[in-house]
């Protein structure tokens, strides 16, 4: 390769080059509703760790501090939601980068997503400002709590052990380097990204004892997760024909009434 004759060109080659913080991902056009810049990766990540750090300190000492509000339970509500924010953009970016972008955040998810958590944020407050003795049954949030834990660790174990082959959207096209998962977690669930989001939702309804939140979460989510795991297998069957039929007969979707 021979070297650029004049500064002119070298500034023209470097202009050229994708820059290595640019996050445009392959095939994928970002929804645009939120700038795809690292700028804005960068304050987003900034937001979520302030309100991961306040979630904490909240769960950690939420039956010391004086104001009603706050609670261990609202502490682990905010600190696993922004984790789980945080967490959806850093899995892609570590193991899936060229379909990285902004939207990996899943914070761009549509009004019904943040309606449903802001209507768990109101169940929970109103319900402890009026009637604080109903949420005070440790066990019923102990669980949550490890529910919610055992269906992050199980998503981010999916989109990890997946890598490439993981989409935050459904792919109705086959690429060359797109292959069939079928060991690790996917042997014990072939959909244990959403079974993980599933039990992670319902973990966290279950720690701000929400049971009017945590019946429409169930309801919600089984519909959603009925509706698009039809729509993909019907894709993942035209992709690999019978190695597929042979691994649905094999594996199922550990969501309850999803066979």
């Amino acid at each position: 390769m021979t070297e650029p004759d004049s500064f002119d060109e070298r500034l023209r080659q470097r202009a050229n080059r994708s820059h290595l913080l640019d996050t445009i991902p392959v095939d994928l056009e970002p929804h645009g509703n939120i700038p795809n810049t690292p700028l804005a990766a960068s304050t987003i990540s900034f937001a979520l760790g302030a309100l991961f750090s306040l979630g904490t300190a909240l769960f950690l000492s939420g039956s010391h501090v004086c104001p009603w509000w706050a609670t261990y339970q609202l502490g682990f509500f905010l600190a696993a939601w922004s984790a789980f924010h945080w967490g959806e953009f850093a899995v892609t970016a570590g193991w899936n980068r060229d379909k990285c972008s902004v939207d990996s955040f899943l914070l761009d998810n549509g009004a019904t997503y943040h309606v449903a958590n802001g209507s768990a944020l109101v169940e929970y407050l109103i319900t402890l400002y009026f009637k604080p003795s109903l949420k005070t049954f440790p066990y019923i949030s102990q669980l949550g709590i490890a529910l919610a834990l055992s269906g992050q660790i199980l998503r981010t174990a999916a989109m990890i052990y997946a890598s490439t082959n993981f989409s935050h959207s459904v792919a109705f096209r086959k690429r060359e380097s797109h292959k069939l998962v079928t060991d690790g977690v996917y042997s014990w669930s072939r959909h244990p990204s959403y079974a993980g989001f599933f039990y992670w939702a319902l973990g966290t309804q279950l720690v701000l004892q929400n049971p009017v939140c945590f019946i429409g979460f169930a309801m919600t989510l089984w519909r959603f997760f009925s509706r698009r795991i039809r729509a993909e297998e019907r894709a993942l069957v035209q992709f690999f024909a019978e190695d597929y039929h042979a691994y649905r007969r094999r594996v199922g979707t550990r969501i309850p009434f999803i066979p």
